[in-house]
């Protein structure tokens, strides 16, 4: 009897491609001047919400630049995303002051209520859930920040009441 793999097929995901047309004032604003990299990079990111592959490829075609830098440049800092990310960006505080006072809590109970991993992105595009380092509230703590709000002396179902509130809002 031959024994015959099952494979699951791949899941496809449509990449939309974004309108590349509107890098060219930025490129045209930065093209040759010394230490264009980061700019040309931030202003991707403020056109798109994050840095397509494409918007890397248009960049180093039109000012020279090499791919390699850019993409070292992008990954080094954690203020470059190379994937969409949620309409609100969730940022739960893990630094000394808010670890000591659980912030482990919060990350779970959201990870659990919104069904996405840290650093991940909700189905519906509403929500993504990061970890950083410190947000600067330590008297606070523990603390997470949505947008420019920031909450403190939280529980983890405080933090998943104020995330479900933010969707009823949404979705009215």
């Amino acid at each position: 009897m031959r024994i015959t793999r099952i494979t699951k097929p791949a899941e496809v995901q449509e990449v939309s491609v974004p309108d590349l047309s509107l890098l060219d004032p930025l490129i045209t604003k930065y093209k040759g001047k010394k230490g264009n990299l980061i700019p040309l990079l931030q202003g991707t990111q403020e056109l798109f919400g994050f840095i397509p592959a494409a918007a890397f490829e248009k960049i180093s075609e039109r000012t020279g630049i090499r791919l390699s830098d850019m993409y070292g440049v992008a990954t080094f800092y954690a203020q470059f995303r190379l994937k969409p990310v949620g309409k609100h960006i969730i940022k739960v505080c893990h630094g000394t002051a808010c670890h000591v006072q659980n912030a482990n809590a919060i990350t779970d109970s959201l990870k659990e209520a919104l069904g996405v991993a840290d650093g991940e992105t909700t189905p519906d595009g509403l929500f993504t859930l990061e970890s950083v380092a410190c947000l600067g509230c330590c008297s606070l703590a523990p603390v997470m920040m949505i947008g420019s709000e920031t909450y403190g002396k939280l529980t983890g179902g405080q933090a998943v009441k104020i995330v479900k509130n933010i969707r009823i809002q949404e979705s009215n």
